[in-house]
C-alpha cells in the first residue's frame, strides 16, 4: 500500500476538485424555474448542437452537458431535426 505525504494528499484532492466542477444549464438565464415556454432549441444552431454530441454522432447525456432536464429533451428535438434535414451526420465520419 502506497503512503502519500501530506502534501500529495492535498495535490489530488485539488485535482480532483477541479475536475468535479459544478455544470449548469447554457440556456436557462436565471434556473429553470423561470424558463420560457415553450422550450425551445433552434435545430439550425449547429455550433451549440455540436457541443451536444460526441465524436460518434451520440448524444451526450445531461451528466456531461449540464443541461436540465426540460432542455435536455429540447436539445434531442433539435438535434433528432437536424438529422433529418441534414445538417448533422447520423454517424460519425471516417
Amino acid at each position: 500500500m502506497n503512503a502519500y505525504t501530506k502534501t500529495e494528499i492535498k495535490k489530488l484532492r485539488k485535482k480532483r476538485q477541479r475536475l468535479k466542477k459544478k455544470l449548469r444549464c447554457r440556456f436557462c438565464p436565471h434556473g429553470c424555474d423561470k424558463s420560457p415556454r415553450p422550450v425551445f432549441v433552434d435545430y439550425k444552431d449547429l455550433k451549440t448542437l455540436r457541443t451536444m454530441i460526441d465524436r460518434e454522432g451520440n448524444m451526450l447525456a445531461r451528466r456531461k452537458t449540464g443541461n436540465c432536464a426540460k432542455f435536455q429533451r429540447a436539445v434531442r428535438e433539435a438535434i433528432l431535426r437536424a438529422r433529418y434535414v441534414g445538417l448533422l451526420p447520423y454517424v460519425a465520419e471516417e
